[in-house]
């Protein structure tokens, strides 16, 4: 879950402090006990787990019950605002375990948010179990570049219950109270298989700043190579991890295709002081180490399938043309453009959000399927008249940038008749753009 996805104990090493120092206090015998606790449920697992088949994908937990959504809304309204519970939460986690606290970045504000709103996620899909499961794991998969081990979410558990009480005051029952403790735990668990599904992929990769050009005081494009290889495919994206921040990871496009240098470029804008767009825009350099979380998210193109026989349409907003630009590129590695059309339209405020304009112009040369088509203005009016203006609707339509830009192109594309199956976008929340 995402309580602790900006700052997750790592295996036990000196913590370094000020330049040539380590802080020796920084794991106690508590956190000791702790990760002994985890590797005795992983063993224990193994040894369980029959001859010959792998060992079961998390704890065994009881299951929510059906009626479960219902009667935490209906005792929602004491917990409400989420930021007055999260403060609880932390403030009992780090009293009864202050060793974890170390463990968190220095501002908890991205923390708590993050939190509020994998709470409301969970309640309002408690009711699609396979749905809420399938997010779920993906999370528990991605949790692993943090550090989480199923251990640490007793932890939470604990402070979580805390909280409820001391937020819940004299209307609160043991009844709504295993509701939320039910829902919690089947989080737990699918976060905890998705963890050991994914135990053969690396947790994160290491990579080293090759390029940084700021192409706006707001803006840089960045080039990062792996030290290994990274195996994504054009649409996705990444987590990112500056050293200026550690344990704080914020997700981006990557704006390639997959090449052979090992090479990454990412499109950063800077959202706001002190996080981690910041310090990839203005606090980083060529040289500079990077990590680089598993490859996530699902705009992409089946170019062995009926992907690759469409016209395509690409609309990109913002640093949302990151992808676009990457599916453009794939698509041109493969060979595959002939007698197929593709439109790439990047939807842009003014021309200072043009900002990879020249190399999108070297892209399109010499390439007579890919037509390039800039969009300026507030408004999608631009793509309404584009699509009116076409007798046929497109094949296929991949779109990505604002959330409300995607919303807006959509509704444009479903009126001039494209089918909602062939309108892809990537509904994964937090991806920077």
């Amino acid at each position: 879950m995402e309580y602790i996805s900006s700052g997750a104990p790592r295996p036990r090493t000196a913590t370094p402090t000020t330049a040539g120092s380590y802080d020796e206090d920084a794991f106690s015998p508590e956190y000791d006990r702790l990760l002994a606790r985890h590797h005795a449920m992983r063993l224990r697992r193994s040894i369980l787990a029959p001859t010959g088949r792998s060992a079961p994908q998390g704890p065994a937990v009881e299951p929510p019950e059906p009626g479960d959504r219902d009667l935490i809304l209906r005792h929602l309204a004491p917990l409400l605002p989420f930021d007055a519970l999260i403060e609880v939460l932390y403030d009992a986690m780090f009293v009864r375990r202050p060793y974890l606290r170390r463990l968190f970045p220095e501002s908890m504000e991205f923390q708590r948010q993050h939190l509020a709103h994998m709470f409301q996620h969970l309640i309002d899909h408690l009711d699609r179990p396979v749905e809420l499961d399938a997010r779920l794991r993906a999370l528990g998969a991605d949790h692993r570049k943090l550090g989480v081990w199923p251990a640490h979410y007793e932890a939470f558990e604990e402070s979580l219950i805390s909280a409820l009480r001391v937020r819940g005051g004299q209307l609160w029952t043991g009844q709504v109270e295993a509701a939320w403790i039910r829902m919690l735990r089947f989080a737990v668990a699918a976060m905890v298989a998705g963890a050991e599904g994914a135990a053969t992929e690396p947790p994160f990769w290491h990579g080293e700043v090759v390029g940084h050009e700021r192409r706006r005081p707001d803006l840089a494009v960045l080039r990062v190579r792996t030290g290994e290889p990274y195996p994504y495919r054009a649409g996705q994206y990444s987590a990112l991890e500056s050293p200026l921040l550690p344990h704080t990871w914020r997700t981006y496009s990557v704006a390639c295709a997959p090449r052979e240098d090992r090479v990454l470029e990412f499109h950063v804008r800077r959202t706001s002081p002190g996080g981690v767009s910041a310090a990839l825009v203005e606090g980083t350099s060529i040289g500079d180490q990077i990590r680089v979380g598993p490859p996530r998210g699902s705009l992409s193109l089946d170019l062995e399938g009926s992907d690759v026989h469409r016209d395509l349409l690409l609309v990109g907003g913002g640093t949302g043309l990151a992808p676009m630009k990457a599916l453009v590129e794939e698509f041109a590695a493969a060979h595959r453009a002939r007698g197929r059309r593709v439109r790439l339209v990047v939807a842009a405020r003014g021309r200072d959000d043009l900002y990879d304009w020249p190399a999108l112009v070297e892209l399109a040369a010499n390439r007579s399927w890919l037509e390039l088509t800039p969009m300026l203005g507030p408004d999608l009016e631009g793509l309404a008249a584009l699509l009116r203006g076409h007798q046929s609707v497109p094949g296929l339509a991949l779109l990505s940038g604002p959330s409300g830009m995607v919303a807006g192109a959509r509704s444009l594309l479903l009126d001039a008749g494209v089918p909602d199956h062939r309108i892809r976008y990537d509904g994964s929340t937090g991806v920077s753009r």
